[in-house]
């Protein structure tokens, strides 16, 4: 603490200050509440939604609001807010992140907000990242939501259209980061509105908000369709890759002889970096095993992707660390909370290359539809707050990304629990050694033990070891993540033992002694009652269902058998010490080994901690540097001893900020870039919208119109000075048979004195509306607005998944730029926008084209016409930010042309309604042919490239 802040306080210090005023109001409420019937306190709602109505501002009627919450909260689920808890709520309406300790109440602090936000009738968003928590808090909160009159929704995996759209239209949803952004993706995918499942971005509250606008804020969320097959390419390179040798970078710098091991090398690995790269010497066995002369040969880009790709999948991606396999698929497991990511995939190639190491059935490529970060889709909500246990640690990036700042806010029951310094051994060997000692001590006196592990792999091995001793133990990892929340609850019992990978995100308290409710649950489960009964029968909603009623009582009943059967268990495991928190292994952001230590010492309860570190682990070997490997080896201690020293604790701790900022300057790059992208979604999103929405576009067609026809003569007659250059040919070819006829646009050399490219363009728009007025009397104004819209949306989706892909290739090339003295991202802006301007111009062109060459039949069956390829869901590179595998509902795009109900677009072949039989009088002009209109460019780059 420096000088200042001993004498003025902490910003949270001063900030609480400012909040405590409105905290009084609320405490002053309490007897006034304690005094309604149910009935009055229900009207507190309706009362308070008129007094919006009126003018008054939400801030003005916080106090009356949260005053109703708390006594609902109390008498819906026994559970009174502390004053601390108040003081949370507050923090989170103002739009901030309130820091707020493991045990705290965090999903109860949510509620006040919710509920007061949610009278505006906008809708409030409450995310979280997993499903079980986003049931859960929808499950507990929404008693408390529904008994003051309020809707709650549920957005889960598997929900189809109408169900999304009863969900986001509650007062209060629930769901996760993932199903959220891929929501709002896909309603901007939609050809019609009624398509739409969200319903605006007004309010929202994220639980574990590092985890999700920090830790998956690396790696954008993308829908993507089928691409091109996968071929048998990637078998290929894998087992040219196996024929390689590999080595660390990381071994290189500690060798002397790293010289003689680089020329011996076919491929280095910086698992810093987390990159694979081959060296010269690897390039003569590929040109040698392919049999080409040069692997850089712009003709072998393919085979070296798919090499490169092959080698990292060995080099730096870890079966049991960073995927699984799973029913003979490659699944991938979040580095930050340890839970399997179904559906998710790699791109770029790298989940094919380890379909191929791995022996399993590789998928086919994929193609971007659809893409946006989780910093440019959080910052779409009018106010965003969040909560978590571990944030000022991250300060600084949500004050800049975000423009959020940080709260601490205090612990309702003083921290009483112990954090031990860390103990450092040489050998992973001998550190794992010591964590089963000191389990196997806290097991023999009943002290229950929760072992933090940074992978399946290391709580395998732990368990095994355990297993050896005869100690008896839960596992909670990827691989056995069903049970989570009942193993993660009972982890408090005692004499248990948990081995659990990364806690950030578990959501469930440990309680001393065991939970209650979950014992309830499980022993409901046994007797065979359904799970939706269960649901109901643990809700608040009135009903008169007997079975509900009858497992209600049940319900009340266990819960009251437990908490009696609980308290001396209870006791028993405070007068043993409490939880005992083992890391086995520090992690790369302290707040996730804060988030660990967090799960002991809930509201005053007594608890222990303590890391167990080695000179082998990834981040001492990767990031203490040499300074703590001389330190260890100057004290000559032998494997088995531990040191336990201030300074080596500060020198890890120094390795972890250096990553922490490493990460965030990886995380500000990618939003650099997508920055410039988000504008541009903006711009395609917004028109999208318009046309969504049902504006007469006929004003926006006729413009387009005549934006065509001038860019386009612009193009082929140069400057009025220089006549003898204008190429009224190649104009009228390219407007033949849409706008002009073989005899248009011809003029003598006497037309030419007094022609202006002004009269040409008049002329040309002048024919061009009366042809597209003729058209609208043909098939009627209601059709014409019709095809206008869903064209135009057509050719809007067509090109912009186009520009995404052109801008994906732009950003893997650009950061050249920088060895000619030039910032990339300002590069990538500049030609990013360059793209837009074209995408856009041909968006532009297209759409005039198709209205003019469309031909409507009305045959009485029709099937569906351009059916797109499904889509899926899938992150980019290293970080998967996408859950679950494709369905019906993620497909907007596959019957677009179902919804016109009474046309069907096609291209003609004649310029009129009947069609006739066309023979080619003249040699068909090759898609690599000089271009006929005299641009010079190839015919697919000019006039044929709207032809397929």
């Amino acid at each position: 603490m420096g000088f200042l802040e001993k004498i003025f306080g902490s910003y949270s210090q001063r900030e609480l200050k400012r909040i405590e005023p409105i905290a009084k109001q609320v405490f002053a409420l309490e007897d006034q509440f304690k005094a309604m019937s149910d009935e009055e306190l229900k009207g507190i709602t309706p009362k308070l939604k008129e007094q919006l109505a009126q003018g008054y501002s939400l801030d003005s009627i916080l106090p009356e609001a949260f005053a109703a919450c708390r006594e609902a909260a109390d008498r819906v689920l026994g559970k009174r807010h502390f004053p601390v808890q108040i003081i949370g709520g507050i923090v989170l309406h103002q739009g901030r992140i309130a820091e707020m300790r493991t045990g705290e109440g965090k999903t109860q602090v949510a509620a006040l907000p919710g509920y007061l936000n949610a009278l505006t009738g906008k809708g409030v968003h409450v995310v979280t990242v997993n499903d079980y928590l986003a049931k859960y808090g929808s499950e507990q909160m929404g008693k408390v939501y529904r008994f003051l009159g309020l809707t709650v929704g549920l957005i889960v995996h598997g929900l189809d259209k109408e169900e999304r759209q009863a969900a986001y239209a509650c007062d209060i949803t629930y769901g996760t980061n993932n199903e959220f952004g891929f929501d709002y993706l896909r309603d901007n995918m939609v050809v019609y509105k009624s398509e739409q499942v969200q319903r605006g971005h007004n309010f929202c509250i994220v639980d574990e908000v590092d985890s999700i606008l920090i830790d998956e804020a690396r790696t954008p969320l993308i829908i993507s369709g089928q691409g091109d097959k996968s071929t048998d390419l990637y078998t290929i390179a894998d087992r040219f890759v196996r024929t390689l040798k590999v080595v660390k970078v990381a071994e290189l710098d500690s060798k002397q002889d790293s010289d003689e091991q680089y020329q011996e090398a076919d491929y280095l690995v910086d698992e810093k970096a987390r990159t694979a790269t081959l060296t010269p010497n690897g390039v003569h066995k590929a040109e040698l095993y392919f049999n080409i002369e040069n692997l850089t040969d712009p003709d072998n880009m393919t085979l070296s992707h798919h090499i490169n790709q092959a080698i990292k999948a060995h080099g730096t991606m870890r079966r049991d660390v960073d995927y699984v396999i799973k029913d003979g698929q490659v699944v991938i497991v979040d580095e930050h909370t340890g839970r399997l990511m179904e559906g998710r995939r790699y791109n770029e190639g790298l989940h094919q290359a380890i379909e191929a190491k791995e022996k399993v059935q590789v998928q086919r490529e994929s193609k971007t539809l659809a893409t946006i970060t989780f910093q440019n889709y959080f910052r779409m909500y009018q106010k965003l707050s969040g909560m978590t246990g571990t944030a000022l640690t991250e300060e600084s990036e949500f004050r800049e990304i975000y423009k959020l700042d940080v709260i601490e806010i205090p612990t309702n029951k003083p921290v009483i629990r112990i954090d031990n310094p860390d103990s450092i051994y040489k050998t992973q060997k001998a550190k794992y050694e010591a964590v089963i000692e000191q389990i196997v001590k806290c097991h023999e006196k009943g002290q229950p033990v929760l072992v933090g592990t940074v992978s399946v792999e290391r709580s395998e091995m732990l368990s095994q070891m355990l297993k050896r001793r005869g100690v008896k133990h839960e596992v909670l990892n990827a691989k056995y993540h069903e049970k989570e929340a009942e193993i993660v609850a009972q982890a408090g019992k005692f004499g248990a033992v948990t081995i659990a990978t990364n806690m950030a995100g578990r959501g469930t308290d440990i309680m001393l002694g065991g939970n209650a409710e979950f014992l309830a649950k499980a022993e409901m489960r046994k007797e065979g009652i359904p799970e939706e009964i269960i649901i109901e029968a643990t809700g608040y909603a009135e009903t008169e269902n007997e079975e509900i009623l009858s497992a209600r009582e049940k319900f009340i009943e266990l819960i009251q058998k437990y908490t009696k059967e609980i308290e001396p268990e209870a006791e028993k495991v405070r007068q043993a010490g409490g939880l005992f928190v083992i890391g086995t292994e520090r992690h790369d952001a302290r707040r996730i080994d804060n988030q660990l230590r967090g799960r002991s010492g809930r509201q005053g309860d007594p608890g222990e901690s303590r890391f167990y570190l080695s000179l082998e682990d990834d981040l001492m070997r990767l990031f203490g540097g040499e300074r703590i490997q001389a330190m260890m080896n100057n004290l000559g201690l032998e494997d088995d001893i531990p040191i336990e020293n201030r300074m080596l604790t500060n020198s890890i701790e120094s390795a972890q900020t250096k990553v922490e900022a490493r990460n965030f300057g990886i995380r500000k790059n990618v939003l650099q870039y997508d920055d410039v992208m988000n504008r541009q979604r903006e711009i395609i999103y917004g028109q999208r919208g318009k046309v969504l929405n049902g504006e007469d576009l006929s004003d926006y067609i006729s413009k387009m119109i005549d934006e065509c026809i001038e860019a386009t003569v612009d193009t082929f007659l140069a400057d009025d000075e220089v006549k003898y250059e204008w190429n009224f040919n190649g104009l009228r070819d390219h407007f033949m048979g849409w706008i002009t006829g073989p005899e248009d646009l011809k003029y003598t050399d006497e037309d030419l004195e007094t022609l202006t490219r002004d009269k040409v363009k008049e002329s040309l728009k002048e024919k061009a509306h009366t042809l597209y007025s003729e058209k609208e009397k043909l098939y009627g104004t209601e059709t014409m607005r019709e095809l206008e819209r869903v064209i135009l949306l057509r050719n809007v989706d067509t090109q912009w998944m186009d520009h995404i892909d052109a801008m994906d290739e732009l950003k893997r090339g650009i950061g050249l730029r920088s060895y000619a003295q030039k910032d990339p991202v300002v590069e990538y802006r500049f030609e990013g926008f360059e793209m837009f301007d074209q995408m856009v111009n041909t968006i532009r062109e297209d759409t005039v084209k198709t209205l003019f060459l469309v031909q409507i039949r009305r045959p009485r069956q029709q099937e569906a016409v351009a059916a797109r390829p499904p889509m899926e869901e899938q992150p980019e590179n290293e970080q998967p930010s996408v859950e679950d595998k494709p369905s019906a509902e993620t497909q907007p795009q596959q019957e677009e042309y179902k919804e016109l109900k009474r046309v069907q677009v096609a291209k003609p072949t004649a310029t009129n309604e009947h069609s006739t039989t066309v023979q080619r009088t003249v040699k068909k002009i090759g898609r690599n042919d000089p271009c006929p209109c005299g641009s010079g460019k190839k015919y697919k780059k000019c006039c044929g490239r709207n032809e397929s």
